[in-house]
């Protein structure tokens, strides 16, 4: 009987494991989808304002260039006009930095956010664990007390 008994007990523990996975499962889908929708709308606002595009990719080309190392020559003709533009640069990289983070922030696309559905998704997956060990000891209780 005791061997029936921690069957029992391994069954249900096994059966809540696996709910549990399932629900896990279910909610890393539902993340993805979440996901795939806000890059979508992304990319839906990326066609929808192509300038900011072209804005960033210019600020872009202009901190790469300002990376890449210069000449003698370049220094001494370009010296002051490249402090300059540097400073411009770097001015036009934070406006675009910034205008990024609000776009992803009005997509819901923010650091919280995804730490809240991954809090989410552990703190089911406890529960669950939980309730299958709590089930398996009632269980063997019970039998038990037959």
């Amino acid at each position: 009987m005791t061997d029936s008994r921690y069957d029992h007990a391994r069954d249900t523990v096994s059966h809540v494991y696996h709910d549990a996975r399932d629900k896990a499962a279910e909610t890393l889908s539902a993340s993805k989808d979440s996901v795939k929708e806000a890059a979508h709308r992304a990319a839906h606002e990326i066609e929808a304002n192509p300038l900011l595009v072209l804005a960033g990719g210019l600020a872009l080309g202009v901190v790469i260039g300002a990376l890449l190392p210069r000449s003698t020559k370049e220094k001494e003709l370009l010296g002051p006009l490249g402090s300059k533009l540097g400073e411009t640069a770097r001015q036009a990289f934070a406006a675009a930095k910034d205008a990024g983070y609000q776009e992803l922030d009005s997509a819901g696309l923010t650091k919280s956010a995804a730490k809240d559905r991954g809090k989410d998704l552990f703190d089911g997956v406890v529960r669950a664990l939980s309730s299958a060990g709590t089930a398996a000891v009632q269980s063997a209780r019970k039998a038990d007390a037959a």
